[in-house]
């Protein structure tokens, strides 16, 4: 059973809040501020009784002085996009959200602000199964844009609305998750929005939800590609989205708005100021997009929604549901990458809805692994796609800066930490894991992942152990190393020596984490045999994963061993090469060990 409207469903004993918004926005474009009107139904799914609840007001980070800013000035690399940008802001260019009344169930209730917290505690406690109506009004100003969100962003986009209205924090099985706001990640309860924003009728729209009276607007949404033409005063925009996270949305007096369709999928729009740094790549992003959507419905499961919206504005690229802001005078691969990366994450965070501060690993990591598949497949690339993962990770290991990827998204001692473990130690581990259950095990695993778990916030042990079923073995060993620890994987060949008509290979584990081991032989006469050695923990092994010529299962090895002992046909004038991981699927620290050539087993007989 799939929660929609708070219903429960029976997966793992889990539960799921569900809200309904209502919004009703009137936007001042000369002070860059507006007045909101918010009606919301919230319903307790939990076992537990809530006497208070939380909100979000993300706009408040951007002041001097807030945690943000602070944080921004006292990182050892700060990112390049805030600085102290922030601590430089004046009054008519800081955000903000004040809340000037808030009532549950028709009474007043007391509720404090804390940065970017608001705090309430409620009049009367929402039960287990109940609902409550909270009504708000706030009004908001818009800050000069810093991270994501603002207005004026240096491509010359009027406005990025994202993070930009009083949000009720999640409660799930973890607890609330009232995190301020750092300018990390997110998280969110599904539910749905119905929106209507009164805007100078020079401004389109676009962005999360469906719009309802396209034929009130023009703006291109009747038949998009025509001349936008704009009228005078106001117009009142109506949009809808069902079972969504998040609503976020770019308004501009110049977008272009154009559209394109994905075989049985989503019908895509494109908002973006049209001039010569964009209009190319815009125009030649649409059938890439087209692709992507195809590939990623294939390969890791169906998007479920009608429209998808690519919106020019942001600072770089930040995915919300159903929309992404990106930036558009950039090369054309660079905007094809940002755009495929950010439409994947409505699979890994608005669809699976993991709690991407907790666990940005399976977020951001999750997403970079399905970007660089998609990206090699849509320019045709012969590289190993995740080259660059594995690079990223390795160069942060050098450094010795990395920390565990279990740490929250926030506490990070510095921002490449944090952005290599997320995103590329992320990326390695889901490769890694092809690597130990073998590509047919994994393939389906994330299939079924999607298909399970979609609109439940999966944790970790959630997605291990859809993989453990596909595959039958044990795999909790992988994620606490590669997760809750910073130890690295070294294997070597310590060791080859001719046995009577055989020859004896010594294996070493130099790195704490432990790995099977796929080791290759490369024969003089031109034949090859795979030597596959499953840890014992794993209760089994993969199947031959693609190699050709012989495949030979060996005796496990147990973790706690150094070093593992075995026998390959044929003596040392025989190979030509003996070679660990030979695709290249583990982190290993250091390859140097791995590979011993003909002109290495020469050395080493003539030591002999």
């Amino acid at each position: 059973m799939l929660l929609f409207h708070g219903t429960l469903f029976s997966q793992s004993n889990r539960w799921q809040q569900a809200v309904e918004y209502k919004m009703d926005i009137q936007m001042d474009v000369k002070s860059h501020q507006f007045k909101g009107k918010q009606n919301l139904i919230y319903t307790n799914n939990s076992p537990d009784t809530l006497n208070r609840v939380f909100y979000h007001l993300y706009f408040n980070a951007f002041q001097p002085g807030s945690m943000m800013d602070v944080r921004s000035r006292n990182i050892q690399d700060p990112d390049g996009r805030v600085k102290d940008r922030i601590s430089k802001l004046k009054e008519n260019e800081i955000g903000y959200q004040k809340v000037a009344s808030l009532t549950q169930n028709g009474k007043a209730v007391n509720f404090e602000v804390s940065g970017t917290i608001l705090e309430v505690t409620l009049n009367e406690p929402i039960l287990p199964g109940a609902k409550t109506e909270f009504n708000m009004e706030f009004k908001a100003q818009v800050p000069l844009q810093i991270r994501r969100s603002g207005r004026d962003n240096h491509e010359g986009i009027a406005y990025s609305m994202t993070q930009w209205y009083p949000k009720l924090a999640e409660y799930d099985h973890e607890g609330w998750h009232s995190n301020p706001y750092i300018g990390r990640e997110f998280h969110g309860v599904w539910g749905d929005f119905d929106v209507k924003i009164t805007i100078d009728s020079k401004y389109t729209i676009g962005g999360t939800g469906y719009l309802q009276n396209p034929d009130e607007i023009g703006h291109g949404y009747e038949d998009a590609g025509t001349e936008v033409k704009h009228g005078k005063g106001k117009l009142t925009w109506h949009f809808v989205a069902k079972n969504v996270m998040d609503f976020a949305w770019g308004a501009d007096a110049d977008y272009t708005h154009t559209t394109a369709q994905v075989p049985n999928g989503p019908k895509l729009h494109f908002f973006y100021q049209s001039n010569n740094k964009t209009e190319k790549n815009w125009t030649d992003l649409k059938s890439y997009a087209v692709k992507a959507f195809e590939y990623m419905n294939e390969h890791f499961g169906k998007y479920p929604y009608e429209q998808y919206s690519f919106v020019q504005g942001g600072d770089g690229g930040m995915e919300y549901p159903m929309a992404t802001l990106l930036l558009g005078e950039t090369s054309f691969r660079g905007l094809v990458g940002t755009a495929v990366h950010e439409l994947i994450h409505s699979w890994y965070q608005h669809l699976l809805g993991t709690n991407e501060s907790l666990y940005a690993w399976m977020d951001e990591g999750f997403t970079s692994y399905a970007t660089s598949e998609v990206m090699s497949v849509l320019f045709n690339s012969n590289q190993n796609p995740h080259k660059y993962s594995y690079l990223g990770y390795l160069s942060l290991v050098k450094a010795g800066l990395e920390e565990p990827s279990s740490l929250h998204a926030d506490h990070f001692n510095t921002n490449r930490a944090y952005s290599i473990s997320a995103y590329s130690k992320g990326a390695v581990f889901l490769n890694q894991l092809k690597y130990i259950i073998g590509k047919e095990a994994f393939d389906r695993g994330m299939l079924r992942y999607f298909n399970t778990w979609k609109f439940k916030h999966p944790t970790p042990n959630d997605f291990i152990r859809i993989m453990e079923k596909e595959s039958g073995l044990e795999l909790h060993w992988y994620l606490n190393y590669w997760i809750h620890t910073t130890k690295t994987i070294d294997y070597a060949i310590k060791s080859v020596k001719d046995q009577n008509d055989k020859t004896q290979v010594t294996l070493e584990r130099i790195g704490e984490v432990i790995m099977p081991i796929d080791l290759l032989v490369e024969y003089k006469d031109g034949s090859k045999k795979l030597y596959y050695i499953p840890l014992r923990v794993m209760r089994g092994e993969k199947k031959n994963d693609g190699y050709g010529g012989e495949w030979i299962v060996k005796e496990d090895w147990p973790w706690t061993y150094p070093t593992y002992t075995l026998e390959i046909e044929g003596t040392l004038d025989d190979i030509k090469k003996i070679e660990i991981d030979p695709k290249l699927g583990m982190a290993d620290t250091n390859r140097d060990n791995n590979q011993l050539n003909k002109n290495k087993i020469k050395q080493l007989q003539q030591a002999d």
